[in-house]
């Protein structure tokens, strides 16, 4: 018995020095995405648990200064603001560019790194030197970067966006676009190792990468610009881009202008940071409802009324195989619909857009969401009308073939307009949910309702009040197809007993009472 005291009391020590077993330090929780690739943050290739690039030497050699253990937090790049804001970390440290409009949401440190914007266009490509050469061409390039916002400031330049830069490296080589504009790093890392493509023209538009630090911190801020000022003078900082090849005299110069005169550079991020007031936030919505309404709600409009298009044809073409065709082409029909429910539309994208072009097919954005879009739902109508047709008595059939109707005849005249009728409600329903799964085509470079919705909420950092706006346009573009299916089935109505006059509901939504 006289143990357990002695037991108990060598757990409570291991409990209590259980942090120093651990490395004791407190941590310095960092946001980055691992996703975004090299030479920033990324998996090891020859090592895949372990994460590396030039960020994770900076962010260990600060942790080192601060007496705090360097800790990676993974998230998307472009919510690393609004995560820094919920607190899911103490900084921001993944390529963030110092921006005014970003500079209003948190605060920067003294910039770690300056860079400038690359140009990459195909070997054989003489056209292209500069951004002047770039007008009416297609260029592609990482959503919600600076490159994005250097494009948009030229005009006249077709722009595709990503959310990794492979994805527009290979779409340059495969001839989707004219060129690549993104941070000189990605290029070096991503564009020159590839014999496809070579870089075209000098740097374009200076860039210096700042650490995103929440306003209400201004101590850690202060300590991590004396650690930063720290690395710079010891030849630390450089060491880490030499082992990278990312010394540049860019860089170079910044060093210099920040070890001389550091306050100035917080003098400046002071000048440029404004808060806004409830009246400037409202004209602010007002000004962001032409880019939602004019740029967004007609590409998703056009991409769901023809996506839905393609779903209802070949939705019907393949129910009337599986009911009525032979063998192979009814198995085969069942199939496609099996695999297409039972796969994520998003790999169903990816698939289309970037695994076809292996095969020599090549399709535009547009043509490739309407044709994801229309597949994907298309086996769902499929059942619908599996459903509405097999609905309708069987006497109905053999009664027309007595009559000596064809069994084509027969479904043309006597069963498919009965079973239309019936599939007119869950075929609504499923445009709806396709007009919403319209937003999904932004990650083959739509510019859609939601994508624009992203670009602004990123751009302001204020996703509610955007967000609110958005919603309120993905449901009142919804609202006149409702109405509409309602005067369909009104007007299919065999049974009056069942239908009611659209004005006394709301909208011609909700329930339908009956009539008597």
């Amino acid at each position: 018995m006289r143990r357990i005291p002695a037991v108990l009391a060598i757990s409570l020590l291991a409990l209590a020095t259980a942090p120093l077993a651990l490395g004791g330090a407190p941590e310095l929780r960092w946001g980055g995405d691992a996703e975004g690739g090299a030479p920033y943050v990324f998996a090891n290739p020859r090592n895949p648990r372990e994460t590396i690039g030039f960020e994770v030497d900076l962010a260990k050699a600060l942790g080192q200064k601060l007496h705090r253990r360097a800790v990676f937090v993974q998230n998307q790049w472009d919510g690393l603001i609004s995560g820094l804001e919920r607190g899911d970390y103490d900084i921001a440290l993944n390529g963030l560019e110092i921006t005014a409009d970003r500079e209003r949401e948190i605060n920067f440190t003294i910039p770690y790194y300056a860079t400038s914007e690359q140009l990459s266009v195909r070997a054989d490509d003489h056209s292209i030197s500069s951004l002047a050469d770039l007008k009416g061409k297609t260029v592609g390039t990482l959503k919600f970067s600076f490159a994005e916002r250097v494009l948009e400031r030229e005009g006249g330049i077709k722009l595709r966006t990503y959310d990794g830069q492979i994805n527009a490296y290979e779409d340059l080589a495969n001839g989707r676009l004219d060129a690549v504009l993104m941070d000189w790093p990605i290029a070096v890392y991503y564009s020159k190792p590839n014999p496809k493509l070579k870089f075209a023209g000098g740097p374009i538009s200076e860039i210096r990468y700042g650490i995103g630090i929440r306003k209400q911190d201004p101590a850690l801020l202060k300590q991590l610009n004396a650690a930063l000022a720290s690395l710079i003078e010891s030849g630390e900082l450089q060491r880490i881009y030499e082992k990278w090849g990312l010394w540049n005299g860019a860089t170079q110069t910044l060093f210099a202008q920040v070890g001389s005169n550091p306050q100035a550079y917080e003098d400046y991020t002071k000048s440029v940071t404004r808060q806004l007031g409830w009246s400037q936030r409202l004209r602010q919505y007002a000004g962001y409802l032409p880019l939602l309404l004019g740029r967004g709600a007609p590409m998703t409009l056009a991409i769901s009324l023809l996506g839905m298009a393609v779903a209802v044809s070949v939705g019907l073409l393949l129910a009337l195989t599986n009911l009525y065709g032979s063998f192979f082409p009814a198995r085969s029909a069942r199939a496609f619909i099996e695999v297409m429910r039972g796969t994520p539309l998003l790999i169903q994208l990816y698939l289309i857009f970037y695994g076809l072009p292996s095969v020599g097919i090549r399709l535009s954005p547009f043509v490739a969401a309407i044709v994801g879009l229309g597949l994907n739902y298309a086996a769902y109508e499929a059942e619908n009308y599996r459903g509405a047709i097999q609905a309708i008595p069987r006497g109905q059939m053999e009664a027309a073939l007595s009559l000596g109707m064809t069994r084509a005849q027969a479904l043309r005249h006597v069963i498919l307009p009965q079973a239309m009728r019936l599939a007119i409600p869950p075929v609504t329903n499923d445009f709806i949910s396709l007009f919403k799964d319209s937003s999904i085509v932004s990650v083959i470079t739509m510019v859609e309702l939601t994508k624009v919705y992203g670009e602004l909420a990123s751009t302001y950092y204020d996703y509610i009040g955007v967000g609110l706006l958005t919603a309120a346009i993905y449901f009142l573009l919804g609202l006149p197809f409702v109405r509409l299916a309602r005067w369909a089935e009104e007007k299919l109505a065999f049974d009056r007993l069942t239908a009611a006059p659209l004005k006394r509901r709301w909208f011609g939504v909700g329930a339908k009472p009956a009539t008597g």
